[in-house]
């Protein structure tokens, strides 16, 4: 009895194995068209923007930047008869020729470059070929100069189609903005244009039967050691018990957003952002292949799983993806179809921002939040934010405004003036500066400053969301300024007529005293004497010049006059 129980017991093991085996099948990741099914949405973040820019006569300006791999087919149709006003460019850095089915209303002009492979075809009119770069960012400052301004700019990957929709697009910038500035995206398709594209980003399988029902559902996300993403934005939208594991390359930062009903493992950082503060979770497996085969029984035992609802795999050329996981209608793969109105993913990650007031630029004289400060100084303010987890992200400061604190509130753009300050001296922080100037002439004292900033990780950029700060202000007194009094014609001309007859009057008045007291004609030898016997100094400065031929009557006289005064010498020597 003992020899076949024991003889049982090998064939039993086996059975439980074989079961075991059977119950954690792995699948096979197929690629998955336009990267959605109904478990898993991608969006990549590529450059570009959008702002509410028309020209003079209601025109958009919006620029499509295509780019195509060598694998793919070269061809896309381009329909824009449902669009609105508009100058459209295409540029493309493709070394193949592209050829274009391209149909379009008379309102709809197209601008290709002058040196471009673009062949297009079909029923269009309006086609010009002009100089322009191919760079986007010399692009777009061609499209400014030349418009005056840009719509939209919107990188597309392996375009098969290009349809407008007649909508407005989604605007990634606050509204008034004409200043389209390139950022990677995080909403990648705009509402105003219909894409269909050959790049397969996403590959994904399931071995859930449909309509199967189960307790918690296992999502796994695999990112292949060549692939360069390293920040990872994941959205969970099902409202059932949801067990993730999240596999990427040394460095990958994985940031889950709400993750209620939600446990998660990983071989790297996971950032839980549940609030507005960010937990950091390090690893907490350790997994060097990337097969998609280890990786899903790696999975299964860590969860004990028998199922696995969603195997993902991701390859893109860019730096962050947004992944919305989660089936709220349980529909099956099989019964989902992509639609136009797939939800677009939620926000991206925004690191916690505190913004810190200084009154002095050596930035070591922290501001209390109430005291005030005079409206003809300068402050200085320090925004800064915690790590996301491995990855060094940089603060940009995009605009700043005040508003007043009351019922009638009053806000104002305020301009800044950015701050030097190195990267060890201001670690994951950056410094501007304002003038209260501004501040000077209005009533309010009590303000909230408010300034947007965006998160750049290497040259990639995401919205980051507004820091506030309270600020409050002191009129500085001013002086009145000196009481000028304003003249008009009719007194600047009475005045200058009483000059005229002041002057007349001096004049005739000095004219009188000359004539007064001017000397007589006819003057006495003996009166002229008695003069110059009171002022000697006339007698020794001043001599009169005698002359040598004096006249005959001169000389009579003269002698006459000699004689009589020689003589009392002479008898007085007697």
């Amino acid at each position: 009895m003992e020899s076949s129980n024991m003889s049982r017991l090998p064939l039993l093991l086996l059975c439980l194995a074989i079961a075991t085996t059977a119950s954690q099948q792995t699948c096979a990741p197929v690629a998955v068209p336009e990267n959605q099914n109904a478990w898993i949405r991608l969006r990549e973040m590529l450059p570009g923007c959008w702002t509410n820019y028309t020209t003079q006569d209601g025109k958009e300006v919006h620029i499509l930047s295509l780019h195509y791999t060598t694998e793919t087919p070269n061809m896309f149709t381009l329909n824009m008869t449902a669009a609105k006003p508009m100058h459209l460019i295409i540029t493309t850095d493709s070394k193949q020729i592209i050829y274009t089915d391209a149909h379009a209303n008379t309102d709809v002009s197209i601008y290709v470059a002058n040196d471009s492979n673009m062949q297009i075809m079909g029923t269009i009119v309006n086609v010009q070929k002009k100089a322009f770069p191919t760079d986007n960012k010399d692009i777009v400052r061609w499209a400014a100069e030349k418009f005056g301004g840009v719509t939209s700019f919107t990188t597309i990957q392996n375009p098969m189609s290009i349809a407008s929709t007649g909508r407005e697009g989604t605007r990634l910038l606050p509204t008034g903005s004409n200043n389209c500035t390139l950022e990677n995206e995080w909403h990648a398709l705009k509402h105003y244009l219909k894409l269909e594209s050959n790049m397969r980003l996403l590959k994904s399988c399931s071995n859930q039967l449909p309509h199967s029902h189960t307790e918690k559902e296992l999502y796994i996300v695999n990112i292949p050691e060549d692939v360069s993403i390293r920040l990872v934005s994941v959205h969970v939208i099902s409202e059932r018990q949801i067990s993730l594991f999240l596999r990427g390359p040394q460095g990958t930062v994985w940031s889950i957003h709400d993750p209620k009903h939600t446990s998660f493992s990983s071989n790297n950082v996971i950032l839980l952002a549940a609030t507005s503060m960010m937990h950091k979770i390090p690893p907490t497996i350790t997994i060097s292949t990337d097969s998609a085969d280890a990786v899903q029984k790696t999975a299964l035992d860590h969860f004990r799983a028998s199922t696995i609802t969603s195997y993902s795999e991701i390859r893109t050329e860019g730096t962050m993806v947004t992944l919305v996981l989660g089936n709220k209608d349980h529909t099956s793969v099989t019964e989902a179809a992509p639609t136009e109105t797939t939800p677009s993913p939620p926000s991206p990650p925004q690191m916690p921002l505190l913004m810190q007031l200084y009154t002095s630029p050596d930035y070591r004289s922290p501001l209390d939040p109430n005291t005030k400060v005079q409206s003809d100084k300068r402050i200085y303010a320090e925004i800064s934010g915690r790590t996301l987890g491995e990855i060094v992200l940089t603060i940009k400061v995009i605009n700043c405004s005040v508003r007043s604190k009351g019922s009638c509130p009053v806000v104002r753009d305020m301009p800044f003036r950015p701050e030097v300050c190195s990267s060890t001296v201001c670690p994951n922080s950056t410094r501007v500066s304002f003038s209260l100037e501004l501040l000077q002439d209005l009533a309010s004292t009590s303000w909230d400053l408010e300034c947007s900033v965006k998160l750049c990780f290497s040259e990639k950029c995401g919205d980051g969301g507004r820091v506030k700060r309270n600020l409050e202000v002191t009129q500085t007194y001013i002086p009145p300024p000196m009481a000028c009094i304003d003249f008009g014609l009719s007194a600047v001309l009475g005045i200058a007529f009483g000059g005229f007859l002041i002057g007349v009057l001096l004049i005739g008045a000095l004219w009188v005293i000359k004539i007064r007291t001017g000397y007589p004609t006819g003057l006495d030898v003996g009166s002229t004497t008695a003069n110059l016997s009171k002022c000697p100094c006339s007698l020794t400065s001043k001599r009169q010049p005698v002359s040598n031929n004096p006249s005959p009557s001169e000389n009579s006289s003269a002698n006459a006059s000699i004689g009589s005064t020689q003589s009392t010498p002479t008898s007085s020597m007697a």
